[in-house]
């Protein structure tokens, strides 16, 4: 079973929920991650149409095949308003509840959002990893939105290529492209791995698509359980 830290409570204000990633963030580790990945987990959250109420889904693949081997559903309500580079607020608790059912115990976290490529280097991944104490990365759809610091160079075109994420002329990502000629993934560290580690294992889950496979099953299943 996965168990989560309490680390903190859960705020009611934009300023408490700063002052906690600004808290936790000491936590975040760069080592200790799993000797080989077998297993691999996508988070996603849907939200129903006109209302605050969502489905967030976990599935765990077997890396080495890609097929499902576990999966979770479950209802909750935002309880935390969007406030951009506070994504986690609302979403990590349902994620939370997702995570702490399931049967089978992923090597690894692959979270729809960012880690390390976070205005406060603070992002979901960061957040539901060091909550969990368990190796997680950062995918994003789109680019990270950082500050008038952050950048990033477009990368090649051919799968595998990538161009750094940087913020304040730190390295806290890669723009990784997936699928020759499409546009890249943005990959990050949440907790316990590496960015090469990272980036490796996003290749190993995006055999065909841009997205990996994490990602896909994840979102597929919240949009099944959220019509």
């Amino acid at each position: 079973m996965i168990r989560v830290r309490d680390l903190h409570p859960w705020p009611s204000t934009e300023a408490e929920a700063v002052a906690i990633q600004e808290r936790l963030r000491p936590l975040v580790r760069f080592d200790g991650g799993p000797a080989a990945v077998r297993t691999a987990a996508g988070l996603d959250v849907a939200y129903r149409e006109d209302s605050a109420e969502l489905v967030a889904a976990v599935t765990v693949l077997d890396v080495a095949n890609l097929t499902v081997v576990d999966s979770v559903v479950v209802d909750g309500k935002a309880e935390f308003p969007y406030i951009p580079g506070l994504f986690a607020f609302r979403e990590a608790p349902p994620l939370l509840r997702a995570l702490s059912e399931l049967s089978v115990q992923p090597d690894v976290l692959v979270c729809d959002g960012q880690g390390l490529a976070h205005p406060r280097r603070f992002g979901l991944a960061c957040h539901l990893g060091v909550l969990t104490d368990l190796p997680s990365i950062g995918v994003g759809k789109t680019a990270p939105t950082l500050n008038a610091a952050g950048r990033y160079e477009p990368c090649g075109v051919e799968r595998g290529e990538w161009s750094p994420l940087r913020l304040d002329d730190e390295v806290v990502g890669r723009a990784l492209r997936t699928r020759r000629g499409v546009k890249p993934v943005f990959v990050s560290v949440g907790h316990r791995f590496t960015l090469d580690d990272a980036c490796e294992l996003v290749l190993r889950l995006a055999p065909k698509y841009r997205l990996p496979e994490t990602t896909r099953t994840a979102d597929h299943l919240v949009r099944m359980s959220s019509l």
